[in-house]
């Protein structure tokens, strides 16, 4: 029975352990190119080649693109691939969410020429139709929360906050004013006027259509645009990390107590078995 409790207590923290460590890494959507490749074949190789890059790349920055040329015997397409990570993230957690992207799309695309996948810290894309620089304002996600949920002050606040991420000219773009507070962000491989573009649409999309709702989320190919009322948008990231990382030491304190004092049960419990046995014996 002590060895139940054990796996138990085990699964029960790693579980809450991956909630922790899973926020920046929780799965928002994913597509596929409906051409497939076989399996075993060179293109096969270019693929993991490229999204490995992909991955490397993101220790030491938040955006990188790369093209792959077939060599002259492989016969196999040009490649393309590119990654993007939200713009407050270090290049530690942005490496993690990538790699977590690509062993998803790994799943989700097996054998799919082209796929994409956006994780709520990073957005992963491979084709074999070049895509980089090209603007795509294409809907793939929205999502709105309860529709009845801001007052005309808290909307008009929403309004100013969603005006200032259209006014500002940078890659990633955060907002906020009292406890309503946005972001928006472009894929790297935008020109500043496309990424405007893109972002202006994603916002009119988004006051549009999720109306006074909460909170809304609006994803086009290239850009997405996100507000909240009293959301996530306005936990510092670094402080984030560090709490988590005290959250998860705790943690394992905690586990390494458990796994102590049930091992001391069990030793405890051999040993009552071994004396009663004894026991039985002189008898």
């Amino acid at each position: 029975m002590a060895h139940h409790h054990l796996v138990l207590i085990i699964m029960m923290v790693l579980s809450a352990m991956g909630g922790c460590s899973g926020d920046t890494e929780s799965f928002i959507f994913g597509g596929c190119s409906q051409v497939k490749f076989m399996p075993g074949t060179a293109y096969e190789n270019s693929v993991n080649t490229l999204l490995t890059s992909l991955i490397n790349s993101a220790t030491f920055t938040n955006y990188n693109n790369n093209t792959l040329q077939p060599t002259p015997s492989s016969s196999s397409a040009t490649l393309y691939g590119l990654y993007q990570c939200r713009g407050d993230l270090s290049n530690d957690r942005c490496s993690r969410c990538v790699e977590r992207a690509v062993s998803q799309l790994g799943t989700l695309c097996l054998d799919a020429c082209g796929g994409a996948l956006q994780l709520e810290g990073c957005f992963v894309k491979y084709d074999n139709v070049s895509f980089l620089g090209v603007e795509d304002k294409t809907a793939v996600m929205k999502k709105c929360g309860p529709s009845i949920g801001l007052t005309s002050d808290a909307m008009a606040r929403r309004d100013d906050v969603l005006a200032n991420l259209e006014a500002s000219d940078n890659t990633y773009r955060k907002s906020g004013s009292g406890n309503v507070l946005a972001v928006a962000q472009c894929t790297g491989d935008l020109s500043p006027s496309e990424c405007q573009d893109c972002v202006s649409t994603a916002i009119q999309r988004l006051k549009m259509e999720c109306g006074a709702s909460t909170w809304g989320d609006m994803y086009l190919a290239k850009c997405y645009a996100r507000y909240s009322e009293g959301g996530s948008y306005s936990r510092n990231t670094n402080d984030d990390s560090n709490h988590n990382d005290d959250e998860i030491e705790k943690t394992l304190a905690i586990l390494i107590g458990l796994i102590a004092g049930v091992a001391l049960i069990i030793v405890f419990l051999s040993f009552l078995s071994k004396v009663c046995e004894k026991h039985k014996g002189g008898k």
